[in-house]
């Protein structure tokens, strides 16, 4: 049990820090927020969630 829960909350951080290296790397205009949803959709659906949100943000932005 303890140690499903150290993967979850690792998996939140990794995560973040994903997101966080994306809007570095980019332009302002490019950026993605961070913010629960950003996080909890990488969290759970990993890099494909990430391209989703790129791809999203290109369209309607």
């Amino acid at each position: 049990m303890l140690k499903k829960l150290y993967n979850f909350f690792k998996r939140i951080i990794v995560s973040f820090f994903i997101l966080y290296g994306y809007n570095r790397l980019v332009p302002t205009l490019a950026r993605i927020p961070i913010n629960i949803v950003t996080v909890s959709l990488i969290t759970i659906f990993n890099i494909p969630s990430l391209i989703i949100l790129i791809i999203i943000k290109m369209i309607f932005y």
